[in-house]
């Protein structure tokens, strides 16, 4: 089989397809591929192994032509692949779940809950331009965690993971989700409340839903509005969740305390105005970024084209539903 790879990968997962006998050509620049690019590239290909970077639509699908039969999308979301035009066509899709991921993404969340808190870029800048003098009293005041609340909307396997951490700092923990989950609440000690009430009250909120027509700009100006004055906003999951026109004017008119976010609304182009901000940490889309999560990415994504192409439904298919009239 031919397949396509949009970005070379972690780790040397690549090689087992090469054993199996198919041909790999992997794209050789270090940058994200471009629309025409891909366009050309995926030309008579078997399988694609794609980015979320990669916009995977029905024309990609029919340039490519009736012999594609899988696509495994090296990333847990999979927002970037028209699904439906997919399974119309018999195609199987694949993404690469799993713990390594959701506990990266649960500690880097946590990591920037830190950074807000304690005022850790705003601080590390100051040292680097050589503004530590001496300990002072009333600099880089920061907020304790101890006893506040937390409110996690999305409470799925990262947002759980989230909640976990949230008992060593005694927070208190709302989440909002389509219905309650009550094996979570008696494990994680949780409390389900209405978007609105846990915007109302919880002094950090984290988003950990997938991106729908649904999420799409959930954080908006009305939803900001009824943020607790003073609050955070943290953002792992996905970047047009947030209106960022709205996300500036929260901050400018004091309702937020501050906001990080790993993901943005129009990646990899941000708000301008969030980038000058001191009370806002960015970081660049890297929340699954260990060495144990990204390797296990690419087992999984190798593994999910390996067990197609051997007629072997994979591990991780997200339309599981076509897998009997599947392209063979």
């Amino acid at each position: 089989m031919k397949i396509f790879v949009t970005r070379r990968i972690p780790g040397d997962y690549l090689s087992l397809l090469k054993k199996e006998g198919h041909e790999i050509e992997v794209f050789s620049e270090d940058r994200p591929i471009k629309s025409e690019e891909l366009v050309l590239k995926v030309k008579g290909v078997d399988g694609l192994l794609s980015l979320l970077t990669d916009r995977v639509d029905a024309d990609l699908m029919d340039a490519a032509g009736p012999q594609l039969k899988v696509i495994s999308n090296y990333a847990v979301g999979f927002d970037n692949i028209d699904l439906k035009a997919a399974s119309d066509r018999g195609i199987v899709v694949c993404n690469t779940p799993c713990d390594e991921v959701n506990e990266a993404v649960a500690e880097h969340t946590w990591a920037l809950i830190l950074s807000l808190a304690r005022r850790i870029v705003e601080a590390d800048e100051s040292v680097r331009r050589g503004g530590y003098k001496g300990w002072e009293p009333n600099i880089f005041l920061g907020t304790s965690l101890i006893g506040k609340t937390l409110g996690i909307i999305g409470l799925g396997r990262i947002g759980s993971m989230v909640a976990r951490r949230a008992k060593g700092y005694n927070m208190k923990v709302l989440y909002n989700k389509h219905e309650p989950d009550k094996d979570a609440e008696k494990e994680l000690g949780v409390v389900f409340s209405s978007l609105d009430d846990l915007l109302k009250v919880s002094d950090f909120v984290s988003l950990h839903v997938p991106l729908t027509d649904e999420t799409r700009g959930m954080i908006n100006i009305e939803t900001l509005a009824k943020m607790k004055k003073g609050s955070f906003l943290i953002n792992t999951a996905r970047g047009p969740i947030v209106c960022e026109d709205a996300l500036v004017k929260a901050l400018d008119e004091g309702t937020l305390k501050g906001a990080a976010l790993d993901v943005y609304e129009n990646e990899p182009n941000i708000h301008p105005e969030l980038l000058g901000k001191q009370n806002v940490v960015l970081t660049p889309h890297i929340a699954s970024s260990t060495n144990e999560a990204r390797e296990k990415m690419s087992q999984l994504a190798v593994e999910g084209l390996l067990h197609a192409f051997l007629g072997k439904k994979p591990l991780n298919m997200i339309n599981p539903e076509i897998w009997n009239t599947r392209r063979k």
